[in-house]
């Protein structure tokens, strides 16, 4: 009789290196590793050498970078979606995209089983299990963190040490971190007493604005339709475009948090994150945004992303919802198209010119000068109407009160002509 298949979402880190020897043990299983590569900074030849010299069957290494970004950065990006004010979502961005592709290696395989490496405390596993379970209901999952024996990352190292598996991590430096070309994240160790000060050299991608250039640097960016397409007037593709941005970003200290979140599961957790490139195009796009959307599609758009970004930090991509309000977000960026400035400096981005053939700002009626396009006259007419609720509810209350005899015996005057008339 032929072996299950098991189909593990890989990434070769302490978790996932481990699964496959305790697969091994507890099913009778073919166990086929995916490792989507989805920018993260590694040898992704050693990390398939490392799959099967742990003993899985087959092995594939998919590059999903450019995915990545057009079909789930840039909606998030175009809906500025930030939870909880802070998180870029970096790491809730890319893991539906990685079960999806899970799922067609499953589909490809025949296989009905699928393993991840995520804790039971965190988010990852709602995020992956909800999207295999919205593409293939039919697939089953194992979880091993939240069935197996072992219940901390010390005793993983154990584990690890008396397979004979090499690992990265030790109980000296025990950072849980995810990649990608969008962001890296820091959790665990020294940063699970919020008291404690996150050290230096946590730092992956960025400097500390400490170690920032004294010199600011300037950048421009070109947007269309609410997709970035150039930095400096040079046109660049989306992986070459992040790449560049990251860059700058990191070496001006751009983009590096610490916070505390509140998890889908219920807890509080807290988390250092670096993204570079993803903080200075949200400063860009939003700025273009202010310049050319009128007031209420901004203001209703400001609504729909905080809603957007808890449906992706709760891994509900493949949802109508998600779908719904990006098809709303679409609209709303038909017109973004143009050009920001941004200067970086020490820690910060922030866009200091703008300009797009599709402005809603006018100097000639902005202007503090002489003009001949606004009547300011017209200004008196639209308060009186304007406040105008506000005017009988006065009156209605002054009704209800009682007016002193001396407030009812006033002439009633206007000012006309440079002087107050009957």
């Amino acid at each position: 009789m032929a072996k299950e298949k098991i189909v593990l979402a890989y990434s070769g880190g302490l978790d996932t290196s481990i699964i496959i020897a305790w697969l091994k043990e507890n099913y009778d299983c073919e166990v086929i590793a995916v490792c989507c590569d989805t920018g993260q900074k590694e040898d992704f030849d050693a990390i398939e050498k490392k799959a099967y010299a742990t003993g899985a069957d087959k092995a594939y290494i998919l590059n999903i970078q450019e995915e990545f970004i057009t079909d789930f950065v840039y909606p998030t990006l175009k809906a500025d979606a930030i939870y909880e004010n802070d998180y870029l979502l970096g790491t809730s961005m890319a893991r539906p995209l990685q079960a999806k592709k899970i799922v067609e290696i499953a589909e490809q395989e025949g296989a009905f089983i699928i393993a991840h490496g995520c804790t039971g405390k965190g988010n990852d596993q709602v995020r992956f299990e909800s999207t295999i379970h919205a593409l293939n209901p039919a697939i089953k999952i194992i979880a091993p963190w939240r069935i197996w024996d072992l219940k901390s990352r010390e005793e993983c190292i154990d584990y690890a040490k008396a397979h004979n598996i090499p690992i990265a991590q030790t109980v000296e430096k025990i950072y849980s971190r995810d990649e990608n070309i969008w962001h890296i994240s820091h959790e665990g160790g020294n940063l699970e007493n919020p008291w404690n000060e996150h050290k230096p050299d946590i730092h992956v991608l960025s400097k500390t604005p400490e170690d920032a250039p004294d010199e600011p640097t300037y950048v421009e960016i070109s947007f269309e339709q609410g997709v970035p397409v150039a930095i400096n007037d040079e046109e660049m593709g989306p992986v070459e475009l992040l790449i560049a941005l990251n860059k700058l970003g990191s070496e001006n200290g751009i983009g590096t948090i610490d916070i505390i979140e509140n998890r889908l599961v219920g807890m509080k957790s807290r988390g250092v994150y670096e993204t570079p490139g993803g903080t200075i195009l949200f400063a860009a796009h939003k700025d273009l945004e202010k310049l050319i959307l009128d007031r209420d599609t901004l203001q209703y758009r400001n609504i729909v992303s905080q809603k957007f970004a808890q449906l992706v930090y709760d891994g509900l991509w493949f949802t109508p919802l998600r779908e719904a309000i990006s098809a709303f977000v679409d609209e709303t960026q038909k017109q973004v198209t143009g050009k920001v400035k941004m200067k970086l400096y020490k820690g910060t981005a922030w866009p200091v010119a703008s300009q797009s053939p599709y402005s809603l700002y006018n100097e000639e009626f902005a202007t503090f000068s002489e003009d001949e396009v606004y009547d300011q006259s017209d200004a008196e007419g639209f308060i009186n109407l304007f406040s105008l609720p506000l005017k009988i509810r006065a009156i209605q209350k002054q009704n209800l009160e009682g007016i002193p005899e001396a407030q009812k015996a006033l002439p009633k005057k206007v000012f006309k002509g440079g002087e107050f008339v009957e």
